[in-house]
């Protein structure tokens, strides 16, 4: 393991009990009966505990995109050429995706990070550069990367939220860019949690029942010939993963010694916490699960999480846009934590009993 990666997880620590404590005790002295903003209160008190803040605040707010190619493409298990990773990517410049529109809803900065994708990109000011490599190799022929590059992938990570909380941050939400990627998030999924390749995997971007067939037969074949480690997450990165699932997983890992929530997207951003969670199992109270996916596997990664998602709206895209809505959902929890009034200020009579 480097210097950076030990550094970081030696860093992150339980959420702070006092704090938590402190925050739940409000939470049942302001004008309303306990509990009835239901999981808005769980909220508030779990994002006090992860900052450290009886009364966290949440106004910096970010957006990590994350992107990279995938050599398992040439297997035909994508209904889009690879491509489109880079022309998404311009488009996320340019501010015409989906993730540009609920980004600026709820005022967060976004930030695209090119970890290895098949282009070359002229400067921007949102997009910053950490290329490893073209894109992985073919995981059906051979390990997707080298241990090295997997290493350096979640370096990049930790690096790229370093960066961004010396500009100012008290949240950051995770997506991902890279046509193919489904197929690695499963790879990663079935190696980790154990549960059969079939039952982890799923259209993707809307391949055919036949291409899913293939889809299912290639992650088979991926786990026979490269026999990823599932008790070193590095080894399955290395052998079956992609390097944006990399950085996202030291994007999680960077945040959470920064004492920084997380809040975690669909099926790939998914795939980057179980890697972030198996190299330290305390990052999962740093985690917060936007929406369940329509993206079959996202349930199992999120029971193995033990993480409850906020949302369920069928959603299945990435980049991020779960994460955006979900993070107007964690400020509201925090605003009425900090903005409402107890029955003492407010003079109003509380419960008789």
């Amino acid at each position: 393991m480097s210097e950076i990666l030990s550094n970081t997880i030696g860093t992150i620590k339980p959420p702070d009990k006092e704090a938590a404590a402190k925050a739940q005790a409000r939470q049942d002295q302001l004008t309303k009966p306990r509990g009835s903003l239901g999981r808005l209160e769980e909220l508030s008190v779990k994002v006090a505990g992860i900052t450290g803040k009886e009364l966290p605040r949440i106004e910096r707010k970010a957006i990590v995109i994350i992107a990279g190619d995938h050599g398992v493409v040439a297997e035909g298990v994508s209904a889009y050429p690879r491509e489109v990773t880079a022309q998404m990517v311009h488009n996320f410049l340019r501010g015409g995706a989906a993730i540009n529109v609920l980004a600026r809803h709820i005022g967060a900065r976004i930030v695209v990070v090119d970890m290895g994708i098949a282009a070359e990109f002229e400067p921007h000011p949102s997009l910053v550069s950490r290329k490893i490599a073209p894109g992985t190799h073919n995981m059906a022929k051979g390990p997707a990367m080298s241990k090295e590059q997997a290493l350096r992938a979640v370096e990049s990570g930790i690096e790229v939220i370093n960066g961004e909380v010396s500009g100012g941050l008290d949240i950051v939400g995770v997506g991902d860019m890279g046509i193919g990627n489904t197929t690695p998030s499963s790879a990663i999924c079935a190696a980790i949690t154990g549960e059969p390749v079939g039952r982890v995997t799923g259209k993707g971007t809307g391949v055919s029942d036949e291409q899913l067939a293939l889809k299912v037969k290639v992650i088979e074949a991926a786990l026979a010939l490269n026999r990823p480690d599932p008790e070193d997450a590095i080894d399955v990165l290395s052998k079956v993963g992609g390097f944006e699932i990399g950085g996202i997983a030291g994007v999680i890992l960077g945040a959470a010694a920064r004492r920084l929530p997380v809040v975690i997207d669909g099926f790939i951003a998914g795939a980057a916490a179980l890697i972030a969670s198996e190299l330290c199992p305390r990052v999962k109270d740093y985690l917060i699960a936007a929406h369940v996916s329509a993206e079959v596997g996202h349930q199992t990664i999120l029971d193995y999480l033990g993480l409850r998602p906020l949302l369920d709206l069928g959603m299945r895209l990435g980049e991020g846009t779960g994460a955006a809505l979900a993070i107007s959902i964690v400020e509201a929890a925090v605003k009425t934590l900090a903005g409402m009034t107890t029955f003492a200020d407010a003079g109003v009579s509380e419960k008789l009993n």
